[in-house]
């Protein structure tokens, strides 16, 4: 990156860590903070990925672990109870820089499109309809609903985003850098456990 790529990511690691933004939006309020107009460079969402983490490292600490862990829980929660979809956690929560502020995202992979749809009706739950873009880029419905974290003590969004089941296929295969954009119930067990062990006793 440029120096101003530097300071655009610096900027949008904060915004995403303090307020919760997805990575396009931060960057477009990085340059309105920065006061850049007209064609700037802007870094790569894996650029910005790495301005994240470097962000959580210095100012992260302990709170935003046990927030991580946290959100991982509900994740979990939630994951089995929709098991028969084949829930996969994806974002912020699996990739380990989610904070309070972070939104939980799980792509279900149904055989009818309407079915988790239908679910969330019996269970007498109320939603939102709208939607978001896709791992392929493409737009996929997501379910939106507001859930209740008892250890952080606020609401936090979920949002269910719904493919076929013939797109499972494609989710699991690695990106560019080898990297797991998303894992099931028991892949997430892992990374809790895994987090727990490093934990000082």
């Amino acid at each position: 990156m440029n120096r101003i790529e530097e300071e655009i990511a610096a900027v949008a690691a904060r915004l995403i860590v303090d307020e919760g933004m997805e990575f396009g939006l931060a960057k477009q309020q990085a340059l309105k903070s920065l006061g850049l107009t007209g064609k700037v460079p802007l870094p790569s969402n894996d650029e910005l990925e790495d301005a994240v983490f470097e962000h959580l490292n210095l100012f992260g600490g302990t709170r935003q672990k046990h927030e991580l862990s946290a959100l991982r829980q509900l994740a979990l929660i939630w994951m089995n109870r929709l098991s028969g979809y084949r829930p996969h956690l994806t974002g912020a929560v699996w990739k380990g820089f989610a904070t309070a502020r972070s939104d939980i995202f799980l792509q279900l992979f149904c055989d009818d499109s309407k079915s988790a749809e239908i679910e969330l009706i019996n269970q007498g739950l109320d939603y939102q309809v709208s939607t978001q873009r896709g791992f392929k880029g493409e737009k996929v419905d997501a379910l939106s609903l507001n859930i209740r974290s008892e250890p952080l003590g606020c609401y936090v969004g979920l949002h269910l985003m719904i493919y076929d089941f013939d797109d499972l296929r494609g989710a699991l295969k690695p990106d560019a850098k080898g990297k797991i954009q998303r894992g099931d119930a028991k892949a997430l067990e892992k990374l809790l456990a895994q987090a727990s062990e490093l934990e000082p006793e």
